[in-house]
């Protein structure tokens, strides 16, 4: 036994410290704050949901079209003024073979060309830098995975500091909503990796149907290192839930001991008290 310590002293010691780390993990924010942070929230998953909407749409009218699909060989997003492009690539991604325009409309292109051309500067330069990231981050020192039915889409948006590539996970599984397993990656103007995070633990996949019933609401909980709902929580309930007429999910935050839900219909992140 230790001079000058019984168990039960180091027993309220160890309780102290655990209390200790208990509270050091709950954030504190004014509502000014959380609203803030919320509404930077819902135009980046707003964002992300338009390039992978388009991309979406855009792989789809590519594999109908008996010219373009053998030549398949990938996808480019990007915002171009006030539209969103996407370009189709051919197997070596040297060339854009198919090159669709979205304005506002995300489910249908505003513009289709079918004439084959070079990749302009810009487009070799996002091309140049999604390629680096994506060989240097399917390696072991990042672990990215995917489960067996599910597949992973890749989306490089630019942004003041550099580049941000969002991995999230989608599948072709009926009555699911693939939410978490999902990164962000955020490299320099060269295609540095600077950091990163992953949004959720492990993968979600949330069902729309129990027992032959519809399912109308959907719920997940996020750990204390991710305090808010996601971006790509957003964009993957856009995509999903349309499909079996969900409107509204909620993230539970157990470091702010609050809840947030998303309105589809309204577009609209809402904040209440546990």
């Amino acid at each position: 036994k230790c001079a000058g310590m019984g168990w039960r002293d180091g027993f309220v010691l160890l309780l102290f410290f655990f209390t200790t780390i208990m509270l050091a993990g709950q954030v504190n924010m004014s509502n000014e704050e959380i609203k803030q942070k919320t509404d930077s929230i819902l135009v980046e998953g707003n964002k992300l949901y338009q390039y992978e909407r388009a991309a979406w749409v855009s792989t789809d009218l590519a594999m109908s079209l008996n010219d373009i699909k053998p030549k398949f060989g990938g996808y480019l997003i990007y915002e171009s003024g006030d539209s969103v492009k996407a370009i189709i690539l051919d197997k070596a991604q040297n060339n854009c073979i198919y090159e669709m325009t979205y304005i506002n409309d995300f489910t249908i292109p505003n513009k289709e060309n079918l004439v084959s051309r070079e990749l302009n500067d810009k487009e070799r330069e996002l091309q140049s830098i999604k390629g680096k990231l994506v060989d240097e981050i399917f390696t072991s020192t990042y672990n990215v995975t995917c489960a067996e039915g599910y597949n992973l889409n890749i989306e490089l948006i630019p942004y003041e500091l550099g580049y941000k590539l969002y991995i999230l996970t989608g599948t072709a599984k009926r009555d699911v909503i693939p939410l978490g397993n999902d990164y962000v990656f955020f490299a320099d103007s060269d295609g540095k990796i600077t950091s990163w995070r992953k949004f959720h633990s492990v993968l979600i996949p949330s069902i729309t149907k129990y027992k032959g019933e519809k399912v109308i609401s959907i719920t997940h909980s996020h750990l204390h290192a991710e305090p808010f709902i996601s971006a790509t929580d957003i964009c993957t309930f856009k995509l999903y839930g349309s499909i079996y007429g969900l409107k509204q999910f909620k993230v539970l935050s157990t470091a702010l001991s609050k809840y947030f839900t998303y309105d589809s219909d309204k577009n609209t992140i809402e904040t209440s008290d546990k």
